[in-house]
């Protein structure tokens, strides 16, 4: 995989949340073709994320792909664990996903040692979890049976962010003028520490 090479020339991913479910991973699950087709497919227990240079697509500081959906995120030296509550992804005022955000241990699980790599992993919403409107979950019933795919192959499906927090790749994020997730917030209140600790020696 060339990463963002694969982009034309002047172009940058940045996909915001609402945009990897609706244009991206919702295609995917629909077996439609993503355009630009420059995300690719890796399984997510096979590789460190140290290991996804040349596997997923590289924007900057992160990596991007797809993969598919598992209760077990174990991978030859570590495994990846939920550091903060589901957030929902809206898109015309209707849920449309939900994002986890985990953190990659190495090590056991549950005897790991946390390091700094996170990821950002989008599901989509079935019709029993999902829209706001009953209109909304039944066009999108419709939508994945014309397309024979049930919800079933549609939540199989899921579309990372992997990136390592050390490297201040949530900056874009900031900038976009979104609100701040508890990871950033996180990240927010270490940064104060740090520069308490820098004046003080």
């Amino acid at each position: 995989m060339g990463g963002a090479s694969d982009l034309p020339p002047g172009f940058h991913f940045f996909p915001s949340d609402e945009e990897l479910v609706v244009h991206f991973l919702r295609r995917k699950a629909s077996l439609l073709p993503c355009q630009p087709d420059i995300v690719p497919t890796v399984h997510l227990n096979h590789f460190d994320p140290w290991e996804l240079n040349d596997k997923a697509l590289q924007a900057g500081n992160q990596w991007y792909f797809f993969s598919h959906a598992t209760q077990s995120r174990v991978t030859p030296n570590g495994y990846w664990s939920s550091i903060c509550a589901d957030e929902t992804i809206e898109s015309g005022g209707c849920n449309i996903g939900i994002k986890k955000t985990l953190v990659f241990s190495i090590g056991e699980p549950s005897k790991g040692i946390k390091t700094n790599w996170i990821m950002h992993e989008y599901h989509l919403l079935d019709g029993r979890k999902g829209s706001s409107s009953s209109t909304a979950t039944s066009s999108s019933k419709k939508f994945h049976r014309n397309q024979g795919c049930s919800n079933k192959e549609s939540n199989s499906w899921v579309i990372c962010r992997v990136f390592d927090s050390t490297c201040g790749s949530q900056v874009s994020f900031h900038e976009e003028g979104m609100e701040l997730s508890c990871l950033d917030e996180v990240f927010l209140s270490l940064d104060d520490y740090d520069e308490v600790s820098l004046s003080n020696n």
